[in-house]
């Protein structure tokens, strides 16, 4: 793997990879589960976090909720101590990718795309270091919650904003297209 040249924008991690050092795959620690929806005559109801099943480091600290317009992108970006818990549950499908920018992961160089939402919701936790991002590839506004594990701007939003915005940065080697 080629060394990254030094130029960065402000705040941007920097990263010994190129766009070309990424290879498809599983990413270490990346958790992607099924959202079991249980229909009936009223709607549905789907189990969006249960204690049980998630382990204690991404146990939430918070919930939002957000749309996101079709065509729409949300990122790349990274989080230095958060961990994000995605849900995608529709009306709309949504591109989601992750590259591992962990240079102490098993998986680091690593970049993983799929699709979640309406015809296939699922939950996905990105741990902190993965840059990720997503895109609304549906045809009507979509909806997702995250449970992140810290509190945005800690407690008494009080703190600066753990982001690092590679959506900032012109030049970034983190791009949804292929």
């Amino acid at each position: 793997m080629q060394p990254k040249p030094e130029s960065h924008a402000e705040g941007a991690a920097l990263t010994k990879l190129t766009a070309a050092d990424f290879k498809p795959g599983e990413i270490e620690g990346v958790v992607v589960r099924p959202i079991g929806r249980h229909n009936d005559r009223r709607g549905w109801l789907a189990e969006l976090y249960r204690d049980d099943e998630v382990d204690a480091e991404f146990r939430p600290a918070m919930a939002y909720i957000s749309t996101t317009r079709p065509g729409v992108e949300r990122g790349p970006h990274e989080h230095r101590e958060q961990a994000d818990y995605f849900c995608f549950i529709g009306p709309s499908t949504f591109r989601l990718r992750l590259w591992d920018n962990r240079e102490d992961s098993p998986t680091y160089g690593r970049v993983m795309t799929l699709d979640a939402g309406e015809d296939d919701p699922r939950y996905v936790i990105v741990p902190k270091g993965v840059v990720h991002a997503y895109r609304n590839v549906g045809e009507r506004d979509g909806v997702v919650v995250n449970f992140p594990n810290r509190l945005y701007k800690g407690e008494g939003r009080a703190e600066e904003v753990d982001e690092i915005r590679h959506e900032d940065d012109p030049a970034t080697i983190f791009r949804m297209e292929d």
